[in-house]
C-alpha cells in the first residue's frame, strides 16, 4: 500500500530561532525556548518546523556561514537540546527540518582554514580558487551579493578565492568528489538523529562554470525577476544555475528514498522564472519542493498571482507538489510587501496561500499579521545588508522578535532582546488567541480546513475566473472566490460557504444565496 508524502497538503512553519522564544534570558531565542512553545504550535495545527540555521557559526551571516556541520551553535543550545526538540515535537505530530548550507562554508571552517594554508593542502580543492589575470585583477567579472567583486585575494597562496556572498563565506567546489562525500555524511548524521528534511540554502548554486566565464549583462525581459537575479547589471549565468547541480539532487533523492520515511528536500530555488524553477523538480526525481520566488515577487494582484500559479502548475512534472509562501527571513514580510499593512489584504493573502494545492509555508509571526519593523540603522545586526549594501532591504526588519503578550519583554525574553521588539504591541499571540476574529484565529481555521480537505494530497486546481478585481478557482473540493478590490462585489458561485477571510463562520452567507464579497475578502465554499 502506497502512502502520500507527509508534506502533501501540509503546513510548514519557518522559525527564525533567535527571534522566536528566549529560554535563558540572554535576549536571543534558543532551542529550549522553542521547546517551551511547542504546545502553541500544536494548537495552531502545523505539520513541520523549518529551523533557521542552528549550526555553529561566527555569525557573519547569522548562521549561513557554517563552521561545523555536525553541531549546534552555543547561543542556541546543545545537540542534546536539538534531540529533545525533535523528540518532543514528534510527540505532538510535528516534524523538524534544519537549514543546510552546501554552497559555502564559513571562512573559519576547518576545511577553509586548512585550504588557506597553501596550494598543496588536501583541502585546497574543497573551494574555488583561481589565479589573477595578467594585470593582477580578479579572474572574471562576477559580483557577490553585496555588489562587490566575488573574489578575494589570498596573499599567502597567491590566488583568489570565490565567494558569491560575503568574503567570510567562501564557495565550495562541487567539482570535487570529496565535497559530495562530505555532505552525504553530514546528511546521514542528521537523518539518523530524526531530522525530517532540509531546507537547502542557495539550492540553485553549488556548481560554478568550470571555465569561470564572465557573466553577460542582465536581460531586461525578466518579468518579476529583477529582484531575484540580475542585480548590479549582470545575469547569474555562470556562477549559479549550472546544469550539473541537478545530478546532486538526483543523488540526494535516491539516498533519501532508501530511508523508512523519506526525508524532505526543500530548495531555496532563487530563480527569476517558473521555467527556471521546474528543472529542480526534474522528473519527480530531484527536490520534492522548491520555493517559488517568481510567485513571491509577483504583485499582489489577481491577474499576476493567477498567472504565476497557472504557469507553475503547467511547468512542474505531473504529481509534483508546489509550495506557496509570502514571507521568509530574507524578504520584507508579506503583510508589508503585499498587504501594505492592511489587515484585510493580509488575511486575503493567507486565504489564497492556504488554499492553493501543495504545501503552505508560514514564516513565524505571519499568522499574527506581523509587519516589518522599522529598526534604526544603528541597531541593525545583519552584516550582509548593513547600510543597504546589497541594494535591497534591511533584512533585520523582518526578523524582529515574536510578541507573545504585552509584558515589557513581550513574553519573548526577560533580558534585552537581540533586535528591538516590534513597535505594535497589539500584534501578539495572547490577545489574538482570545479573539475569535483575529488573524491568528483565521490562520488556525485555514490550517484546520486544509487538514480536513487536503491532508496527504496535492489538490486538483482549476482556474474559473480572473479579472482585475477577482480571482475564482477550485482547489480540490473547495471553491475560492477572492476579491482584489476595495469595492463590494456580488458573486453567484455554487457551494456551501465554509470560511471567510473577513469574518467568523457564524456570519457566513446562507447556502444558495449570492454572497456579497467585502473589500479584499476571500470566501471559501465547499461543493456538495
Amino acid at each position: 500500500m502506497s502512502h502520500s508524502p507527509w508534506w502533501h497538503g501540509a503546513t510548514l512553519y519557518h522559525v527564525y530561532v533567535r527571534s522566536f522564544q528566549d529560554g535563558d534570558g540572554d535576549g536571543h531565542g534558543d532551542l529550549r525556548g522553542l521547546i517551551s512553545r511547542l504546545d502553541h504550535l500544536q494548537w495552531l495545527g502545523i505539520d513541520a518546523l523549518w529551523l533557521s540555521p542552528t549550526m555553529p557559526s561566527p555569525n557573519h551571516d547569522w548562521g549561513y556561514d557554517v563552521s561545523d556541520y555536525r553541531g549546534v551553535h552555543p547561543d542556541l543550545g546543545t545537540l542534546d537540546d536539538l534531540d529533545d526538540l525533535v523528540s518532543q515535537a514528534r510527540e505532538r505530530g510535528i516534524r523538524v527540518m534544519l537549514d543546510l548550507v552546501p554552497n559555502h562554508t564559513s571562512s573559519e571552517h576547518p576545511w577553509f582554514v586548512e585550504a588557506r594554508s597553501g596550494a598543496d593542502s588536501p583541502y585546497r580543492d574543497y573551494y574555488v580558487w583561481a589565479p589573477p589575470k595578467s594585470d593582477g585583477s580578479a579572474p572574471n567579472n562576477w559580483l557577490d551579493d553585496t555588489g562587490e567583486p566575488a573574489w578575494t585575494w589570498d596573499k599567502k597562496s597567491g590566488e583568489y578565492y570565490l565567494h558569491n556572498f560575503l568574503p567570510e563565506q567562501p564557495d565550495l567546489n562541487w567539482w570535487n568528489p570529496s565535497v559530495h562525500a562530505e555532505f552525504d555524511a553530514v546528511m546521514d548524521f542528521w537523518f539518523d538523529r530524526g531530522i525530517a528534511g532540509f531546507r537547502i540554502d542557495v539550492a540553485n548554486g553549488l556548481y560554478k562554470d568550470a571555465q569561470l566565464r564572465d557573466n553577460p549583462k542582465h536581460d531586461e525581459a525578466y518579468i518579476y525577476g529583477r529582484e531575484v537575479q540580475g542585480r548590479y547589471g549582470l545575469q547569474h549565468l555562470y556562477n549559479f544555475n549550472r546544469p550539473e547541480v541537478h545530478e546532486v539532487y538526483r543523488h540526494w533523492r535516491r539516498r533519501a528514498e532508501r530511508r523508512p520515511e523519506t526525508p524532505l528536500l526543500l530548495g531555496e530555488t532563487w530563480v527569476a522564472r517558473v521555467d527556471e524553477l521546474a528543472p529542480y523538480y526534474g522528473d519527480n526525481d530531484q527536490l520534492q519542493l522548491g520555493f517559488n520566488f517568481p510567485f513571491i515577487f509577483a504583485p499582489f494582484e489577481a491577474p499576476a498571482l493567477a498567472r504565476m500559479v497557472a504557469e507553475s502548475l503547467a511547468a512542474f512534472p505531473e504529481g509534483a507538489c508546489p509550495i506557496w509562501a509570502g514571507s521568509n527571513h530574507d524578504l520584507p514580510r508579506m503583510a508589508t510587501r503585499w498587504a501594505e499593512g492592511d489587515d484585510r489584504r493580509t488575511r486575503l493573502a493567507h486565504a489564497v496561500l492556504a488554499t492553493l494545492p501543495g504545501t503552505y509555508a508560514l514564516y513565524y509571526g505571519d499568522e499574527l499579521g506581523m509587519t516589518d519593523s522599522d529598526i534604526p540603522a544603528r541597531l541593525h545586526r545583519d552584516p550582509l545588508t548593513a547600510g543597504e549594501r546589497n541594494g535591497q532591504w534591511p533584512r533585520d526588519n523582518a526578523r524582529a522578535p515574536m510578541r507573545w503578550d504585552r509584558t515589557p519583554g513581550a513574553g519573548f525574553t526577560t533580558g534585552e532582546p537581540w533586535l528591538p521588539l516590534p513597535e505594535d504591541e497589539s500584534v501578539n499571540v495572547t490577545d489574538q488567541r482570545a479573539s475569535a476574529t483575529s488573524t491568528l484565529a483565521l490562520v488556525r481555521a485555514l490550517i484546520a480546513l486544509r487538514n480536513e480537505k487536503f491532508a496527504g494530497e496535492v489538490a486538483e486546481y482549476r482556474e474559473v475566473e480572473v479579472s482585475e478585481s477577482r480571482w475564482v478557482y477550485t482547489s480540490g473540493p473547495l471553491t475560492v472566490v477572492a476579491s482584489f478590490s476595495a469595492e463590494p462585489q456580488r458573486v453567484d458561485v455554487a457551494g456551501e460557504p465554509v470560511l471567510s477571510s473577513a469574518t467568523v463562520r457564524e456570519d457566513l452567507p446562507a447556502a444558495g444565496s449570492p454572497p456579497v464579497l467585502r473589500p479584499w475578502e476571500a470566501l471559501l465554499l465547499c461543493s456538495a
